[in-house]
């Protein structure tokens, strides 16, 4: 799937269209600065290239855009980034995929899951409260003490359902 096949509608609404990823952005902006966290020049254009891409993308999918504009080419220019993204909440890492994506509220404490279309792989992130409470009981039972977890379901996006209908 491309960039332009995202943007035409794939995604969660909260990502949809360049206004909303203008305040999602100006959100990140806006907790890394009251965190005292320094969104870097590369780190910044790391996350509108997530916002932009409206879906998940992988690390050297980053590096060459990131290379393209001058940024560098060594693979630790993308990793770096997106691993402070990653840690500081304004991205998420989708593990089926090994690809990144924008947080779609980085400035909420919010339990989110991951539907991944198995036909575009669009992602769309969904809250997960529920989901992640029930995780956490289940291991309290069991005597294990849960630090994280990712919630990545698999199916069809809207999209690819009415194309297979």
């Amino acid at each position: 799937m491309t960039n332009n096949d995202r943007a035409a509608g794939f995604c969660c609404a909260d990502h949809s269209g360049a206004a909303n990823a203008k305040a999602i952005l100006a959100q990140a902006e806006a907790q890394a600065k009251a965190r005292g966290l320094r969104l870097t020049p590369v780190r910044k254009r790391t996350l509108e290239l997530l916002l932009e891409a409206h879906g998940a993308l992988g690390a050297y999918e980053v590096l060459e855009q990131l290379a393209a504009e001058g940024y560098g080419t060594q693979p630790p220019v993308a990793y770096r980034a997106l691993n402070f993204l990653v840690e500081n909440g304004l991205a998420h890492r989708i593990r089926r995929l090994n690809a990144f994506t924008a947080c779609a509220h980085p400035s909420e404490e919010h339990r989110a899951a991951f539907l991944i279309c198995a036909g575009c792989d669009s992602v769309t992130e969904a809250p997960a409260r529920g989901v992640s409470d029930a995780l956490t009981d289940a291991a309290a039972a069991a005597g294990f003490a849960l630090e994280r977890a990712t919630v990545e379901a698999v199916g069809l996006c809207r999209r690819c359902q009415e194309a297979r209908a």
